[in-house]
C-alpha cells in the first residue's frame, strides 16, 4: 500500500501515469454520478431504458463488473444452503443474518475510506474494540453514565485514534501498512489493560447494563413502525433522487433517463418490503413467545449506508478520495490536499470502526479481552469481497454491505450444516481470494483498453 509525505511527494496507486499539469481532472477518477459528464459512467447518448442497457453492457465488456460478482456469489450461496438446510431461507434466520452480518457491513464500510485511497487499515478490528470498551466502561459502575454520553466517548476515542494513525502516515511518510499493523498489535494491548483494570470486569469481561445500547441489535420496531420507515426511507430517496436528475437536466448535465431512477426506486421498494415481511414475521422459538419487528441496527447500518454514500458522491471530499486513489499526482496538480484527504479518511475510518465495536458488544452483550482477532480481516474481506478494488479509486459503500452480507452467509449456512469453525475459515479465504482475482482481472481488463 502507498505511503506519502503530505502534498510534496505523493505516489498513485494502482492509477494511470500522472496526467501533464496542464490537463488535469479531479472528478476524473469519482463515481459516474458524481462527475460531469461522468467519464467513467454511461454515455450520454443513455437516454432511454434500452441504450442505457447497452451502455451498461459496455462498460462490463470494459472490465467495470461493479456490484455483479458479489450478487451472483449471493445468490449461488443462498441455493447451496436452501438446498442443504431448508432453515436458512425461514424468517428468524433471515433476520439473524441481518444482524450477524451488521459488524462485518460496518467495518467494510470503515475499510472503504482507506481503500479508495489506494491504502489499509489493519487495526479496525481493535479500534472497533478500543471503541466498545470505552462505551462498556462508561456505561457501567462506578461511572454509570448515560448511554449517549459512553456511546459518543467511545466514537471519540476510535475517531482519535484514526486521526493518530492517518498524521503518522502523512505526516512521517510511513506506509499505512506497518503503522496499522503496529496498531493492531498496540490497541489489542490497550483493550487488554483497559478491560483488566475495570474493577466492574468480571473475568475479562464488561457486561453491557444499558438496555439501550443492548436494544441496538436485540431491540425490534413494531410491526407497523416498520412499515412507515420503510415507506418513509422509499419515498426519501425517490424525492431526492429524481430531484437530482432533474437538476441535472436544467442545468445540462447528461444524466440517466428517469425510467431507469424509476426501476432503481422499485428495486429498493421490492427490498424494502421483503425485508419488513420477513422481520414481522413470528420468530419465537416457543409458541408462547412473539419475536416481531425489524431490529434496530438494521436502520443503523443503513443510516450509516446513507451517510457515507452522500458524503462520498456528493461532496468535495468524495471527489478528492476518489481523485486521490485514481491517480494521486494529477490530484495533487489539481490543487487537492492530500495530507489533509488522507487523514479525515482514516479519522472516518476510526470513527465507523467504533460504531461496529458498539454494535458487536450490543450483539454479544459485553466485551472481552478475547474479542475476536479475525475482526480486520472480515473489515478487509467485506469490503474487497463487496467490490472495492485493493488499488484505489473505485468503489462504493454498498460494495461493503453486500460483502458483508456474503461473510455473514457464509459463517450461518456452514453453521446450520454443523461444519467446523476450519472449513468456514478456508472457504472465506477462498471467497476473498476469488474476489481479489476477479478484481485484479477487471483492471486488466480496463488498462488493456
Amino acid at each position: 500500500m502507498s505511503s506519502t509525505i503530505g502534498n510534496e511527494r505523493p505516489r498513485a496507486v494502482g492509477g494511470p501515469p500522472p496526467a501533464p499539469a496542464g490537463d488535469v481532472d479531479v472528478t476524473a477518477a469519482v463515481p459516474e454520478d458524481v462527475a460531469s459528464p461522468a467519464p467513467g459512467g454511461f454515455t450520454p447518448g443513455a437516454d432511454s431504458l434500452s441504450s442505457f442497457f447497452r451502455a451498461w453492457l459496455r462498460q462490463v465488456r470494459n472490465g467495470d463488473i461493479g456490484v455483479l460478482p458479489v450478487v451472483a456469489g449471493l445468490v449461488l450461496l443462498v441455493v447451496i444452503f436452501q438446498s442443504q438446510d431448508s432453515v436458512f431461507l425461514s424468517a428468524g434466520n433471515l433476520t439473524n443474518l441481518l444482524t450477524q452480518g451488521a459488524v462485518y457491513m460496518l467495518l467494510g464500510m470503515a475499510e472503504v475510506f482507506v481503500l479508495l485511497l489506494g491504502e489499509i487499515d489493519l487495526s479496525a478490528g481493535y479500534v472497533a474494540g478500543i471503541g466498545a470498551t470505552v462505551t462498556l466502561e462508561l456505561a457501567t459502575n462506578p461511572h454509570n453514565l448515560p448511554w449517549w454520553i459512553a456511546c459518543a466517548a467511545g466514537l471519540a476515542a476510535s475517531t482519535a485514534i484514526g486521526l493518530v494513525q492517518g498524521l503518522l502516515i502523512t505526516r512521517l511518510g510511513l506506509p499505512s501498512f506497518i503503522v496499522t499493523l503496529a496498531g493492531y498489535l498496540g490497541f489489542q494491548g490497550l483493550l487488554i489493560d483497559i478491560i483488566n483494570a475495570d474493577s466492574a470486569a468480571n473475568g475479562g469481561t464488561i457486561s453491557v447494563t444499558s438496555s439501550i445500547i443492548n436494544d441496538f441489535v436485540n431491540g425490534n420496531l413494531s410491526t407497523v413502525a416498520g412499515w412507515v420507515v420503510m415507506v418513509a426511507i422509499v419515498v426519501a430517496f425517490g424525492i431526492f433522487a429524481l430531484g437530482r436528475d432533474r437538476r441535472r437536466r436544467a442545468s445540462g448535465l447528461h444524466t440517466q433517463p428517469t425510467s431507469v431512477t424509476l426501476l432503481k426506486l422499485a428495486v429498493m421498494a421490492a427490498a424494502g418490503v421483503v425485508t419488513v415481511l420477513v422481520c414481522n414475521a413470528n420468530r419465537g422459538v416457543l409458541t408462547t413467545v412473539t419475536l416481531r419487528g425489524v431490529p434496530w441496527v438494521v436502520l443503523i447500518v443503513l443510516g450509516v449506508l446513507a451517510g457515507w454514500t452522500f458524503l462520498l458522491g456528493r461532496t468535495r471530499f468524495g471527489r478528492y478520495v476518489y481523485a486521490i486513489g485514481g491517480n494521486a499526482e494529477a490530484a495533487r496538480r489539481a490543487g487537492v490536499n492530500l495530507r489533509r484527504t488522507r487523514t479525515t479518511a482514516f479519522a472516518l475510518s476510526g470513527f465507523t470502526s467504533g460504531i461496529a465495536g458498539i454494535i458487536y458488544a450490543s450483539r454479544l452483550g459485553s466485551i472481552s479481552t478475547d474479542i475476536d482477532s479475525t475482526l480486520v480481516l472480515y473489515a478487509v474481506a467485506g469490503a474487497v469481497i463487496g467490490g472495492t478494488s485493493l488499488f484505489g479509486g473505485r468503489g462504493k459503500m454498498l460494495h461493503a454491505l453486500l460483502g458483508g452480507l456474503v461473510i455473514a452467509a457464509i459463517y450461518n449456512g456452514l453453521g446450520l450444516l454443523g461444519l467446523s469453525a476450519a472449513t468456514t475459515f478456508m472457504v472465506a479465504a477462498l471467497v476473498l481470494l476469488v474476489a481479489v482475482a476477479v478484481d485484479a482481472g477487471a483492471r486488466r481488463g480496463r488498462v488493456a483498453r
